[in-house]
């Protein structure tokens, strides 16, 4: 944290303005059986694209952000068919890279295969995605200052530097960047235990954090009671996974004193009844004081993007300029009403219909 770094404006400060808004990340292709079926008694495969920055993008893309997505994807049909599937959502991919053989050797796709839950069963994920295209590229050669010229905000996660040591340089040049060109900066940690080990993770996230505005989740990241001795334990130690209101705000700020740059943070806060019924909530710092929100429950017909929802959600309701307890509540909202809808992501293109899950309005429209 010795490095001099300039403050960012506030994230809502150009809500009058449009924004322009670019992510980073690495899209996969995602293979999943239908009708709940298992993986290892499985004849066919649902196909259909994914990956958690992709998700944001193509969300918020959705309800009228301009929104961009870089990314690496092999030069094949497979590679072409993702670039395709955002395009045809309004999510702008000319920076995206198709690479060759020779800058990608392994010239693949990542790959994820979901087995849905049903009932009592929980969902599973198998990752195929070592040696993707986006893990083996040189980021060295790419402009980064040019890539994030004319953007308002940028939004990484701790999923790409779990890839490669080239994706964790790429994050750590392009936060940097960010950061001298005034940009907002958003970050979600998005901890994947398939990808790497919870030391490599909070150690790599901890350095992320002087140069965010707006945190997603409280971990992975170090948040030691006593820098000089790790020994004395981290100020999360023996937090629940649920929270109570009094808890949350104290580590929220602990957060903010350590790391004061931070302007927002933001997370849900899931209650698994079983693996077809979950409630959602979600706790914010923001302007000094911890809000909670209202708590939603739900039946689920596909889990998977529920927290990017959550985020993108949150951003979009930021970039518009609502009064803080709004933000937090459009921010559940669409995490709620993407475990109704098939998909990575939150495909809703009709801000109101989230607005009306907000107030808890279930009227049909007509």
């Amino acid at each position: 944290m010795s490095e001099t770094v300039i403050q960012h404006h506030n994230p809502i400060d150009s809500r009058t303005v449009p924004q322009k808004f670019i992510t980073i990340g690495e899209i996969m292709l995602r293979l999943s059986p239908p009708n709940y079926a298992k993986i290892r008694m499985a004849s066919a495969f649902e196909a259909s694209y994914g990956g958690s920055e992709a998700n944001i993008a193509l969300s918020l893309a959705n309800l009228g952000v301009d929104a961009t997505f870089f990314s690496v994807v092999p030069d094949n049909s497979l590679g072409k068919s993702a670039i395709r599937w955002l395009r045809s959502n309004d999510v702008h991919c000319t920076p995206m890279i198709l690479s060759t053989p020779e800058q990608t050797p392994t010239h693949r796709l990542g790959t994820y295969y979901l087995e849905t839950g049903y009932g009592i069963r929980a969902s599973k994920v198998i990752y195929d995605r070592k040696h993707s295209a986006m893990a083996e590229f040189d980021f060295a050669g790419v402009d980064l200052d040019a890539l994030l010229e004319g953007y308002d905000w940028l939004h990484l996660s701790g999923l790409t530097p779990a890839l490669s040591e080239n994706c964790a340089q790429l994050i750590l040049d392009c936060l940097k960047i960010a950061k001298k060109k005034g940009m907002t900066v958003s970050f979600d940690g998005n901890y994947r235990a398939k990808l790497w080990s919870w030391e490599a993770a909070r150690d790599f996230c901890t350095k992320c954090l002087p140069y965010v505005d707006v945190l997603f989740g409280i971990e992975p990241y170090h948040l030691y009671r006593d820098d000089a001795d790790p020994s004395k334990g981290d100020w999360k130690d023996g937090v629940p996974l649920q929270p109570s209101y009094e808890q949350q705000d104290e580590i929220f700020r602990h957060f903010i004193e350590k790391f004061p740059n931070i302007q927002c943070i933001a997370r849900h806060v899931r209650y698994a009844h079983s693996g077809s019924e979950n409630s959602l909530k979600a706790f914010m710092w923001y302007q000094g004081h911890t809000w909670e929100s209202r708590l939603y429950t739900f039946t689920i017909l596909d889990r998977v993007g529920g927290g990017d929802a959550f985020a993108s959600g949150f951003i979009y309701a930021m970039m518009r300029g609502y009064k803080p307890m709004d933000m937090l509540n459009f921010g559940v909202a669409s995490s709620v009403i993407k475990h109704t809808i098939h998909g990575d992501a939150n495909i809703t293109d009709d801000e109101n219909s989230i607005r009306d899950l907000m107030n808890m309005n279930y009227d049909i429209r007509r």
